[in-house]
C-alpha cells in the first residue's frame, strides 16, 4: 500500500527539518521531575521523633561509656596479661579488650550519625543549577580586596609582636602531639649502645657451655661463644644474645694484619660480634684460608685479620672487636664491653 493510498489524517506529523523540531509533538526526554515527598512518621508524629532522638542520644552515651572503658582497660589490665575467649582462643586481654572499646565507641558514633540523619534531619529533595565553578573577575577582586582589607584593620604587618608570637604559637602547638609517641613503647635509652659483656666476664662456648680456654680454640676453628651468666631459658635471653654473640678465631699473630686487633686478641685469639652490621643477621660462614666470614643474609663479606673491615656487600662498617685476656683460672675473659654499637647503625648513633 503506498503513501498516497494512506488517509491524510493517519499520516505523521510533518517534520522541520531547517529547525530540527517535529511540530505539534513534545519533548521526547521531558524531565520527570523529584517523585512527591512522602513524609517519615517522625516528621508528623513527635512522639515517634522523640523515641529517634532517644536512640541516638542512647548509642552516643554508649560511645563515650566505651572510650571511658578504652581508658580504664589501658590502666587495669597489664601488658602481659592472657586470657582465654571463645572462639578466639587465647589472647591478650589489653589487646582484646582495647580494641573492643575502641570499635564498639566508633561504630556507635557512626550508628548514631546514621540514625539521626535518616530519621530527624531533613530528606526534601532539592534540585539546583550547576554553575562554573570558576568565579567571576569580579569576584575574585572584591574577595582579594576583602582579604587586603581584613590583614590590615588586623595590624599584623604592624604589631609584629602579635605576629611573631603568633606564628611561634602555632608552630609549637603541633609538637604536642609527640607526646603520644611516648607511650608506642618504653624509650631506648642506652640499651642498643651496651651489652652484657663487661671486666672479668667470662667467655662461654655456645656449644658446650663452658668457660673457653685458649687451648680449646685452634687455628682455623670457628666457635660461637656468650657472656657468662647468660642463660638460655632466661626471659630477655634472645634480646641479649642478639647484641652480645661473639665469633672467636685464632690466626697466626704474624697474619694480623691491624695494630689494634692485635693488641686486643690473646696469642692470635680475636672476638669479634656475631651480628652483621647491614641489617643483624647472625653471621655464621667461615674461609679458612683468607680469614674471611659471609653473611648469609645478603653476602657482606669481612675480613677478620684485617680489622674485620667489609671487603664485599652492603654492609657498613666493620664488625666490632671485644678485647679479650686470661684470668686466673685460665679461662678467657672479657676486659670490657664493645666500644661501639653491635649490628646495624641507627640514627640516634652520632
Amino acid at each position: 500500500m503506498s503513501s498516497q493510498q494512506i488517509p491524510e489524517e493517519n499520516l505523521p506529523e510533518v517534520q522541520d527539518t531547517a529547525h530540527g523540531a517535529v511540530e505539534g509533538a513534545g519533548d521526547p526526554f521531558a524531565d520527570p521531575g523529584l517523585p512527591a515527598h512522602r513524609p517519615r512518621i517522625q516528621d508528623i508524629d513527635e512522639r515517634a521523633a522523640r523515641r529517634s532522638e532517644r536512640a541516638v542520644a542512647f548509642m552516643f552515651t554508649l560511645s563515650m561509656l566505651a572510650t571511658i572503658g578504652f581508658i580504664a582497660s589501658y590502666v587495669i589490665f597489664p601488658v602481659d596479661k592472657i586470657v582465654y575467649i571463645w572462639p578466639l582462643g587465647h589472647v591478650s586481654a589489653l589487646n582484646f579488650s582495647l580494641g573492643m572499646t575502641l570499635g564498639l565507641a566508633l561504630f556507635l558514633i557512626g550508628a548514631g550519625a546514621v540514625h539521626w540523619a535518616r530519621t530527624l534531619m531533613s530528606d526534601v529533595e532539592v534540585a539546583d543549577d550547576r554553575h562554573a565553578i570558576e568565579a567571576t573577575p569580579e569576584v575574585k577582586a572584591k574577595v582579594m580586596a576583602d582579604f587586603a582589607a581584613g590583614a590590615k584593620e588586623s595590624a599584623i604587618g604592624r604589631r609584629k609582636l602579635i605576629r611573631n608570637t603568633m606564628f611561634g604559637a602555632l608552630a609549637l602547638v603541633p609538637l604536642s602531639g609527640v607526646v603520644l609517641l611516648r607511650d608506642l613503647g618504653p624509650l631506648p635509652e642506652k640499651k642498643l649502645r651496651k651489652t652484657l659483656w663487661a671486666k672479668g666476664k667470662q667467655l662461654v662456648n655456645m656449644n658446650t657451655m663452658e668457660p673457653l680456654r685458649p687451648e680449646d680454640v685452634v687455628v682455623g676453628s670457628l666457635t660461637f661463644a656468650m657472656p657468662e651468666g647468660l642463660e638460655e631459658d632466661a626471659h630477655d635471653f634472645q634480646t641479649q644474645i642478639a647484641k652480645a654473640a661473639l665469633m672467636i678465631i685464632r690466626i697466626e699473630p704474624d697474619n694480623i694484619k691491624d695494630k689494634r686487633e692485635r693488641e686486643w686478641a690473646h696469642e692470635g685469639i680475636v672476638a669479634f660480634s656475631k651480628i652483621c652490621t647491614h641489617v643483624g643477621c647472625p653471621i655464621s660462614l667461615y674461609e679458612q684460608q683468607t680469614h674471611h666470614v659471609l653473611c648469609p643474609c645478603h653476602q657482606s663479606t669481612f675480613d677478620l685479620s684485617d680489622g674485620a673491615r667489609v671487603i664485599f656487600g652492603p654492609a657498613g662498617h666493620a664488625l666490632p672487636q671485644l678485647r679479650i685476656g686470661v684470668n686466673s683460672e685460665g679461662n678467657l675473659e672479657a676486659l670490657g664491653d664493645f666500644e661501639e654499637p653491635v649490628g646495624p647503625a641507627f640514627w640516634e648513633r652520632g
